[in-house]
């Protein structure tokens, strides 16, 4: 059961990643919209799911069938998933406005089936086994598959679409592969979790005021999830801007953006254990504010990447790739710390409000890092092409395709970290409360 279950980590991986990685470049560069609309076509769908997100979990919450509440939807949204994403890049008006139009229609689609995916999805190991044990079990695995679900998707798609002649018929290819992962994840998740039960659910999810009410009332979580969204904005901007900076920069359509989400997300599954023990020796909220500052550090020295050779930029996008695996390693155990809190101070139990919020929150953040990037090329100037191959740029657009990926991402992780300031839990204080462990979500690139 646990691979199974786990295989479903390949939808979420896929859909994560990519369109954050490609959608705002096909948008541009292959369609011809104007980079400011783009931003608005990305923001808006995925930004879609922080509402659609609570209403998918209380309809599952109520379903009963003989395939229990969960498994339905991993099925039918999984399925209904992959055709919509496939859908995103069939191009059927070519270029202009229309093409944008139907992108965005077409995105809204995906996200609202992706929702009713991966709200059963991340409920279901509370209900799959009572066992703490076993349900750790079955998030390793999952977390296993999702880091090789999003180093495979992101690293293969930009080499799927060159392979596949670039412009609209690479793009079509694209649609396809992560189409397929999709459908692997779906039938996988869904045959694996055969033994999931089939009977009543726990109670169904409280509306969004109610979360927010909740999280207001617990100021650690509240300063850390400000600071996480920040933070997952930044790093958004910098999937965002990978094939941007790939072909103005590093002057390498073809091979640069492989190379360079490798060398951002490949050292994630490398250095935990370094920053486990950075944990130990700082704290937690200590080594969050260092792996911040050299995410930080590292997008600023990039700055310098005209003048750098290209071996060089890798390496620098490696080290952003250590301090974004900190922040997802020590933001996701702070986490816990504050619902352990917050039950000791209240006395209910209410880790699937946080969580979700945290998700919600996630969610927001990831889907604001391209809209801002786009914005930051609509006010350079950047020109957009429906030749599927970048237009010639101004000196300054290829100057904010620069500083978006740099200087942008830099503050926006950086300057989160003065609010940790307001985060005062430390373990003598949990102790002191009597405030016992709690379980995270996973962490998304």
């Amino acid at each position: 059961m646990h691979l199974g279950y786990a295989t479903g980590s390949l939808v979420t991986g896929a859909f994560g990643t990519v369109p954050g990685l490609l959608l705002l470049p096909y948008l541009t560069d292959t369609l011809g919209v104007a980079a400011g609309v783009a931003a608005l076509l990305v923001l808006l769908p995925k930004a879609w799911d922080v509402l659609v997100n609570p209403v998918a979990g209380r309809i599952s919450d109520r379903t009963r069938s003989r395939h229990g509440a969960r498994r339905p939807y991993l099925l039918g949204g999984g399925l209904a998933l992959a055709v919509l994403f496939a859908s995103i890049f069939a191009a059927p008006f070519g270029a202009g406005p229309a093409a944008g139009a139907y992108v965005a229609v077409a995105f809204l689609a995906t996200a609202t089936a992706f929702a009713f995916f991966q709200v059963p999805y991340v409920a279901m190991p509370a209900e799959l086994t009572a066992d703490p044990a076993e349900r750790t079990r079955l998030m390793s695995w999952r977390i296993a598959v999702l880091a090789l679900a999003i180093l495979v998707s992101g690293a293969v798609a930009p080499a799927v679409v060159t392979a596949g002649g670039d412009g609209v018929p690479g793009h079509r290819w694209v649609g396809l592969f992560v189409a397929a992962l999709i459908v692997v994840g779906t039938v996988g998740a869904f045959l694996g979790t055969r033994s999931a039960p089939t009977g009543a659910v726990g109670e169904s999810e409280p509306s969004l005021r109610a979360q927010l009410a909740v999280a207001g009332r617990n100021r650690p979580f509240r300063v850390l999830l400000i600071c996480f969204v920040i933070q997952s904005a930044g790093v958004a901007t910098v999937l965002a801007g990978v094939k941007y900076f790939a072909d103005q920069v590093l002057r390498d359509p073809d091979g640069g953006p492989t190379l360079l989400f490798a060398c951002f997300v490949g050292p994630a599954l490398l250095v935990m254990p370094l920053w486990t023990r950075a944990g130990a020796r700082l704290g937690k909220r200590g080594a969050l504010v260092l792996a911040s500052l050299l995410f930080a550090a590292g997008a600023l020295a990039l700055v310098a990447a005209p003048a750098l050779p290209a071996a060089a930029v890798y390496a620098v996008v490696a080290l952003i790739g250590v301090g974004y695996a900190g922040q997802q390693v020590f933001a996701l155990a702070m986490l816990p710390d504050c619902i352990a809190h917050d039950t000791a101070r209240t006395g209910r139990r209410q880790a699937g409000v946080f969580t979700g919020l945290w998700t919600a929150g996630e969610t927001f953040g990831l889907a604001l890092g391209p809209g801002i990037y786009g914005l930051v090329l609509q006010l350079s100037g950047y020109v957009s092409s429906s030749t599927g191959v970048a237009a010639a740029q101004s000196a300054t657009a290829r100057l904010g395709v620069l500083l978006g990926f740099t200087v942008l991402p830099a503050v926006l992780v950086a300057l989160p970290v003065l609010l940790l300031r307001g985060y005062t839990l430390t373990p003598a204080l949990l102790a002191a409360a009597g405030a016992g462990p709690a379980v995270a979500p996973r962490a998304r690139a």
